[in-house]
């Protein structure tokens, strides 16, 4: 066989196995033999190689074929069946060199910001962003359906493709949901490496956030037993010469203070004493301590309690540290400068005089970013099928933003350049993640994205549309595992809410029906004509959990053509110069409710941040990820309801103000029976087992 009948024959065994190929039409055709043609035009061949290296495409070189089974074995063993490939390979084909990143091990880098200087006047590719309709506690695909088009983009379609996901946390992974690698054929790997330490970001994060949490129970202490002078000179203490001076991170309190004077000596008692008494409010304090492990018994602690601290009790409690906003910063920042400001912008509570106190009032703001210098840059990993993925922050999706990084994105569109595509997802439902995405995201980021993708499956849908409770850790009932279209066609009004809501954004849609082994044909053409008639770009019926990107590559073929036929500018769902209540009135009449009702608490702390200036950021609703409303058990598209906001707080630093809608807690439980059960390490060969 020559050189050209092999390239003719791997594509067509592209076409022989692409799922529901009975009904490729024209268009997917003549898609697929461009592509031969393609590549017999472009390459050079060589007697003495088949496909010479430099004839390759950066995606085509390192590509893995997967060899898929059925059924279809649990993730752990599917992500430890494979090989990864050393991840300087990875690198390579992103023309990456090693002065571009920092090896891990074998199998992650860290990716240098340095590299978004260097290619700071070259043009992006296609960015796409994945959300889903309202999940169930079991999860519907979003992630595996990310990673899966990756591959099909990347292994099938012969696209330069960036997959960008977030960090997992472990209390999820260790507690009910699981891991977050993706699943089945379509996953990034290690997957006990993505869903356990990985490069020690959120370690990083805990640090810096502990760190701040103890200098303000710290500087309390302090400021209660002494005196303004005795205050001041421990904090400008002479040197040997019996000089003082200033640090420079106290120059930013001066300068806020409105003091332009740079000696110490220089300042009068009044001055000293503003200098130097932050005189924190201790009810007013909204910075709690975290840890990246589901923890009930911690939401509400008190602090002080030992015989040292003289007394000063103090009620406050922990939170996950996927909720610190430190965590929104990482993910929100653009540069090393942007992150040292925002994290010296982050306000802990109020002065007594009801003035913000922040972290580089106390001091803090540096040491914060030197524990985070290493977490800023991303890092590089592969799915099962060799397409690079930049994974980067974990904010959670229903307390905080629910998005990956704005720098990967930034670097990973750079990266794959016009043509090529960027893949990044938004946590939970398309009310969550997309919508925060757009509002809150795309507005620091300055980005805009081509096209919208919303999972979809039969199990939600039929759940929707009436359908018996799921329950995680519990078998199906009957009614999931049987054809019953009309209880499909029932629950598609959750699917049409979400479409006709990330049109708003000027995007083209695409519902990609994440097809599970008991769905029938006619529950999946059910959801397709559903999709189609409210508005869809397109609707396309995916099996990449169970083939890999092979069951995906119509869902890229939908996707490139989405991107492609882009017609109007990126809209967001508010102006940022409305009031703050103005701004969660119009993400609830997105939801579906009537109006908003705002708790006494709410009401004050709204008022005081729009008195601070605050009023001007974006919004971010922390709410249920179950369901439109505050009400977890309200399925399918309910409408006519008041949304009950019981208190309102701001990230400063990051840039977002989020109203806690309804009882959402900001460190969740453990079950009784959590994953941690099945987690085990082989003594024999030290790989990890159980995780999923």
């Amino acid at each position: 066989m020559n050189n050209i009948q092999i390239l003719q024959s791997n594509h067509l065994n592209i076409y022989l196995h692409t799922p529901r190929r009975h009904s490729l039409n024209k268009q997917h055709c003549s898609f697929i033999f461009c592509q031969i043609n393609k590549h017999i035009l472009s390459s050079s061949f060589s007697s003495s190689k088949l496909i010479p290296k430099a004839a390759m495409t950066s995606s085509s070189s390192v590509m893995r074929k997967l060899q898929v089974v059925s059924p279809v074995p649990s993730d752990i063993d599917i992500a430890n069946s494979v090989q990864p490939i050393h991840i300087s390979e990875i690198a390579k084909n992103l023309n990456l060199t090693p002065n571009h990143y920092d090896l891990y091990g074998k199998y992650k880098a860290k990716v240098l910001l340095s590299v978004l200087d260097e290619l700071e006047e070259s043009k992006d590719g296609y960015y796409v962003v994945v959300g889903g309709i309202t999940p169930t506690p079991l999860g519907e695909g979003k992630s595996t359906t990310t990673v899966g088009l990756c591959q099909a983009l990347g292994a099938f379609l012969d696209k330069k493709v960036v997959t960008c996901v977030r960090q997992p946390s472990q209390g999820p992974t260790f507690g009910i949901k699981g891991g977050a690698a993706g699943g089945g054929y379509s996953q990034v790997i290690p997957m006990d490496e993505f869903n356990l330490h990985l490069t020690g970001d959120i370690h990083a994060i805990t640090a810096a956030n502990n760190l701040l949490a103890a200098a303000i129970d710290t500087r309390i202490f302090h400021e209660s037993t002494q005196s303004d002078k005795a205050l001041f000179n421990r904090l400008c203490p002479p040197n040997k010469e019996g000089k003082r001076s200033f640090s420079d991170v106290m120059f930013r309190r001066l300068k806020k203070l409105g003091i332009s004077k740079t000696n110490p000596d220089d300042l009068t008692p009044e001055e000293v004493n503003k200098f130097a008494r932050l005189d924190i409010n201790p009810d007013s304090i909204t910075w709690r301590r975290v840890m990246d492990i589901n923890d009930r018994f911690l939401r509400k602690i008190s602090v002080g309690q030992g015989p040292d601290e003289k007394g000063m009790v103090r009620e406050t409690g922990f939170d996950i540290s996927v909720a610190s906003e430190i965590m929104a910063v990482l993910a929100l920042t653009t540069s090393l400068a942007d992150m040292r400001e925002r994290l010296g912008k982050m306000v802990i509570g109020n002065s007594r005089s009801g003035d913000p106190v922040t972290a580089d009032d106390l001091g803090v703001g540096g040491a914060l970013t030197v524990l985070m210098k290493d977490a800023i840059h991303p890092t590089l990993m592969q799915t099962l099928e060799g397409t690079p993925v930049l994974v980067h922050a974990g904010p959670f999706a229903n307390i905080a933003h629910g998005n990956s990084s704005i720098v990967a994105d930034k670097i990973a569109l750079k990266l794959v350049g016009p043509g090529g595509f960027v893949v990044t997802e938004a946590g939970f439902g398309a009310d969550i993640g997309t919508e925060k995405f757009m509002n809150i995201k795309c507005r620091y980021s300055g980005l805009k994205p081509q096209c919208a993708i919303i999972v979809a499956t039969i199990r939600a849908l039929k759940m929707h549309g009436g359908g018996p409770a799921v329950v995680a850790g519990k078998p199906l009932d009957h009614a999931y595992l049987t054809e019953n279209v009309g209880l499909v066609e029932a629950g598609c009004v959750n699917l049409e809410r979400h479409i006709l809501n990330s049109k708003a954004y000027g995007v083209n849609v695409i519902v990609a029906i994440n097809k599970f082994s008991t769905d029938t044909e006619a529950e999946l053409n059910a959801v397709r004509k559903a999709a189609l008639d409210a508005g869809a770009y397109d609707a396309v019926i995916c099996s990449h959990h169970a083939h890999g990107g092979r069951g995906a590559v119509d869902l890229g073929i939908a996707v490139q053509k989405a991107c492609e036929n882009v017609t109007q500018p990126l809209k967001f769902l508010y102006p940022l110069d409305l009031g703050i209540k103005e701004k969660i009135e119009a993400i609830a009449k997105s939801y579906g409710a009537s109006g908003v009702e705002f708790s006494e608490q709410a009401e004050k702390q709204i008022e005081m941040y729009s008195k601070q200036g605050f009023s001007g950021l974006p919004i971010c609703m922390a709410k249920t990820q179950y369901s439109f409303s505050d009400n977890a058990a309200s399925k399918g598209a309910p409408t006519g309801f008041i949304l009950p906001i019981r208190d309102v707080r701001a990230s400063i630093g990051a840039g977002f103000i989020y109203p806690l809608v309804g009882t959402m807690s900001t460190m969740p439980g453990l079950p009784t029976r959590p994953c941690f059960y099945d987690i085990d390490l082989d003594t024999t060969t030290g790989k990890v087992i159980g995780l999923s």
